[in-house]
């Protein structure tokens, strides 16, 4: 009954009609964002936070419109794997073996109609799962000291490549890279200057803004610039809309197990969206047997992997609003956002600012419903959207990025700066060295060198209390698990993945 009550206070701030109105619009341009091939969800975010500074929103405001659009990303990308056999990020991949083909034999409406019902399951079971889940998990976490935050956050790098990363040393590397850049300025325990170099702007650290905005959206802008610059892809057609109302119904089992599976996917450290997607796609091919057709445009291999990947971005704020870690790339970028705004994620904000986090679940809950009104009757504007030249488009997103950016600090460094870590992180991307870590390195340090600091004044410099207690020896030995798992269990996984695909008997 508590929750409850949580929760209506959320709706009591998500309905204000300022607060809908930007959930409205984050929704909307968080679809545009999704369905353009190579951007997601956390460029999407990145691209919008100087926006959210610019107008000066209200800390709720904020964090309702990055969600809305966090959604709608999710949202978006099914439309370029469905029409162009082109993810619209990496959770969507799986969306293509059974989207495409669908398109290709005359059914892109159904599929499109489809996958957006399938989207709003999904959503909708992740919301009500984190509206479950995280009051219990952030109760458990008050029990939680120095030394547990600091195994804590040890897990969340441990964890960080996940089963599905390519390259788990790479990973390591971006970590300690992130942590290295977050150590710069003035330490606060002792008054050291730390790689300042004598640079003045430097002696408060790096602005993790800054370098999430050059990460993500301007090496993303490098990359279109280098890759896709020219002409539109053409006009697509989408057809009729032919769905009967028996064939939706009978999705409803795999919209169900593909939304449970994705949100338990989420809240895995590490593990996110993309594998919610494979496994509820894998899980229903196996249940479905000999009589599916899948690979070959069954509407069970559209609606699965739909379902998965948004159940999951729910799921991924569970461990992001009750334990301060991001539980995937996107919500490290909200996490950002949360910490910028003053405001530090973990148990307490429970309490804290209450009206933050039941008003971005209950915005979550309202998002849904808005994108699933937006996505059907809308479907054909962002398919013309696919057809636009990137040389029109680059110059809008660069503009939000460079205006936004400089109207926080009014610095002309600031925009050198984040030039510079957008050219840092192309070439970073070129050597296939994630670009998650370095963020997360650059959020999770400080506090993790805090809590460091804090456990060892407490047992006069004793290291032995950093693994005493059975919650930390856990910890521990999950975030070893974390570490070796990559090498096991990842190549087996991506061959698998690999294999699903080169099963799919379209090719463009």
């Amino acid at each position: 009954m508590e929750t409850i009550g949580f929760l209506m206070d959320g709706f009591a701030v998500a309905l204000t009609p300022y607060n809908l109105m930007f959930a409205l619009f984050g929704a909307f341009v968080g679809t545009l964002i999704g369905c353009l091939p190579g951007l997601g969800p956390a460029n999407g975010v990145a691209i919008l936070i100087p926006l959210a500074f610019t107008l000066g929103l209200p800390p709720e405001t904020a964090m309702i419109l990055l969600t809305a659009v966090y959604a709608g990303a999710m949202y978006g990308g099914r439309i370029s794997s469905i029409l162009l056999n082109i993810p619209g990020d990496e959770p969507a991949m799986m969306t293509c073996l059974d989207g495409h083909p669908m398109a290709r034999n005359g059914r892109a409406a159904d599929a499109l109609a489809v996958s957006a019902i399938a989207s709003f399951a999904g959503g909708l079971i992740g919301t009500i799962g984190l509206i479950m889940l995280a009051p219990v998990l952030a109760r458990f976490a008050l029990t939680f000291g120095p030394a547990e935050y600091f195994a804590l956050f040890l897990l969340a790098f441990a964890t960080l490549g996940g089963i599905t990363g390519k390259n788990p040393m790479k990973t390591v590397i971006a970590a300690t890279l992130g942590i290295m850049i977050s150590t710069v300025g003035i330490d606060i325990s002792t008054g050291t200057q730390r790689y300042t170099f004598g640079v003045l702007e430097l002696y408060e650290g790096i602005d993790f803004i800054l370098a999430i905005v050059g990460l993500f959206a301007i090496s993303e802008l490098l990359f279109f610039v280098e890759s896709r610059m020219g002409s539109g892809r053409g006009k697509m057609s989408v057809g009729k809309l032919s769905l009967s109302f028996r064939e939706l119904v009978s999705t409803i089992p795999t919209q169900l197990r593909g939304g449970v599976l994705g949100f338990i996917s989420g809240v895995l450290p590490g593990a996110g969206a993309s594998l919610g997607s494979f496994i509820s796609y894998t899980l229903e091919k196996q249940v479905v047997g000999r009589k599916g057709t899948f690979g070959e445009g069954d509407i069970r291999g559209v609606v699965a992997p739909e379902a998965g990947n948004n159940g999951a971005s729910s799921g991924a704020l569970v461990p992001m609003l009750t334990l301060g870690v991001p539980g995937s790339g996107t919500t490290a970028v909200l996490l950002a956002m949360l910490i910028s705004l003053n405001i530090t994620p973990g148990p307490l904000m429970f309490t804290q600012n209450a009206e933050i986090v039941w008003g971005v679940i209950a915005a979550l809950l309202i998002g849904n419903v808005l994108l699933l009104v937006l996505n059907i009757p809308l479907v054909g504007f962002f398919v013309k959207l696919l057809s636009v030249p990137p040389m029109y488009l680059l110059p809008i997103v660069t503009m939000i990025a460079f205006v936004g950016i400089y109207s926080i600090s009014h610095s002309t460094f600031d925009l050198y700066f984040m030039v510079a870590f957008g050219v840092a992180g192309y070439f970073l991307r070129k050597l296939e060295i994630p670009l998650v870590p370095i963020i997360l390195g650059l959020l999770l340090g400080p506090e993790m060198e805090k809590n460091l600091g804090h456990a060892l004044v407490l047992s006069d410099g004793d290291w032995s209390i950093l693994w005493q207690s059975a919650l930390a020896k856990g910890l521990w030995v999950v975030a070893g698990l974390g570490l070796l798992l990559p090498y096991i269990v990842g190549p087996l996984l991506r061959r698998r993945m690999n294999a699903a695909m080169k099963e799919s008997p379209v090719s463009d």
